[in-house]
């Protein structure tokens, strides 16, 4: 394995949309949501465990999921646990764990990727990544994988090349905004656009340096805390700066400033899971469309549905439809598919009527 190669696991999130499974004090990343003997976070780590050596890989989280980040991913060390003491969105994090990795190597290259997406193909994501690592290493350059998109979503940022592109590596126009349907119709017509997956690969010295061009007051905050890094004091210098830090996106601080940008469309099948339908795409089904994680199932004139229960829970189900039907201790969800978007309000709604506990 090659040394100089860190990865940054993003796993801080509560993945609201898959409540009542995943809760504020145990998200979705924690979670075998495929019934698969594995967690998303633990299949993420081991994915980028292929080629990027176990001491190497930094996992960026919340305070309160430490002990969640230990217990999963046991050869771990706690100093690899980088902690958000406050919520401030992306940029800030990935400055403050590429700075910690700049001051134990300079020419270190690193991959960002999100603790809960689903790729099968995982030699093709360790050679995307790699080809990615190679240009970052040479030239001083931003990346990202891009997914090839297979109908109009209009869930995802996506990302614009020029038509003229003919290397695999292409120069990203600029990124677009989720766009409606029409708009998201026009991008696959036109050819050139793909999902922004938020996978990104730099050497540190270039997004320090882009940090230091585009977010001048972001990089003086948290580069006065350079002698701190990666030693005791670490932790008091964060807990008094980090708040500090301003609310932003890495896309909005930097990817969409840069010049320096290029965009791999990735060889390999991707679902970001952020919704029960999501899930259900993945997932294998019975004749009756049915998808269905730990249950004994009872199922008559029952169509489409995304059925989860604790594990060997018998669910008998008649004349339903596309539906989501999940049972967890103290909650019992049952929703129509089509407005799963909403999951997020009820789940807001569930707290204020009966309290965070349920949430």
């Amino acid at each position: 394995m090659n040394k100089n190669y860190y990865a940054v696991l993003m796993a801080g999130g509560v993945g609201s949309r898959f409540w009542p499974v995943s809760t504020t004090n145990n998200p979705k990343q924690f979670h075998d949501m495929l019934g698969i003997g594995k967690t998303l976070i633990q299949k993420t780590f081991d994915r980028l465990n292929r080629f990027v050596p176990t001491e190497n890989i930094l996992i960026l989280t919340n305070e309160r999921y430490n002990d969640l980040v230990l217990e999963q991913l046991p050869s771990v060390k706690q100093e690899q646990v980088v902690l958000e003491p406050a919520m401030r969105n992306t940029a800030p994090c990935i400055l403050y764990a590429a700075l910690k990795i700049q001051k134990i190597d300079p020419n270190a290259v690193m991959i960002v990727a999100p603790s809960d997406h689903w790729i099968e193909d995982e030699q093709a994501f360790e050679d995307d990544v790699k080809l990615c690592f190679q240009k970052c290493e040479k030239e001083e350059v931003l990346c990202t994988l891009g997914i090839k998109p297979t109908y109009p979503n209009t869930g995802f940022g996506y990302i614009e090349f020029g038509k003229k592109e003919t290397t695999q590596l292409k120069k990203v126009a600029q990124f677009r905004e989720k766009p409606d349907l029409e708009t998201a119709k026009d991008f696959l017509a036109q050819g050139n656009f793909l999902w922004n997956a938020g996978i990104f690969m730099w050497s540190v010295k270039t997004i320090v340096n882009a940090f230091k061009v585009y977010q001048p007051d972001q990089y003086q905050l948290f580069q006065q805390g350079i002698s701190c890094y990666n030693t005791p004091a670490e932790t008091p210098f964060i807990q008094k700066n980090y708040p500090k830090a301003e609310n932003i996106s890495i896309d909005y601080a930097i990817l969409e400033r840069s010049k320096a940008i290029f965009t791999l469309p990735a060889s390999f099948d991707w679902n970001d899971l952020g919704t029960w339908g999501a899930l259900y795409e993945k997932l294998d089904k019975d004749g009756a469309g049915n998808a269905v994680v730990n249950a004994k199932t009872l199922l008559t004139d029952a169509k489409g549905n995304m059925i989860r229960s604790p594990k060997n829970k018998v669910v008998v189900v008649e004349g339903l439809e596309d539906f989501i039907i999940v049972d967890k201790d103290d909650v019992l969800l049952i929703y129509p598919k089509s407005k799963q978007q909403d999951i997020k309000k009820v789940r807001s709604q569930v707290s204020d009527t009966f309290g965070e506990h349920f949430a």
